[in-house]
């Protein structure tokens, strides 16, 4: 069923298994860069999450410690 599909019929074609390792491969660096780039917006929103929170402390109006 296969082999009719890609519209030939034989052994495998070596062109045709190099191109499918290749597309593979592209497939497994394409989702280790996804990883990497997903781990480092979360690093970088936390870092935003943090600086809006410090902005947000405004030590002028803040009340004085009780001693």
């Amino acid at each position: 069923m296969a082999k009719a599909l890609l519209g030939y019929v034989g052994g495998s074609d070596p062109r045709l298994l190099a191109e499918m390792r290749r597309l593979q491969q592209r497939v497994q660096d394409l989702e280790s860069e996804l990883v990497r780039i997903q781990a480092e917006n979360d690093t970088l929103a936390a870092a935003a999450s943090h600086d809006r929170i410090m902005e947000s402390i405004d030590a002028h109006q803040a009340e004085p410690a009780l001693t």
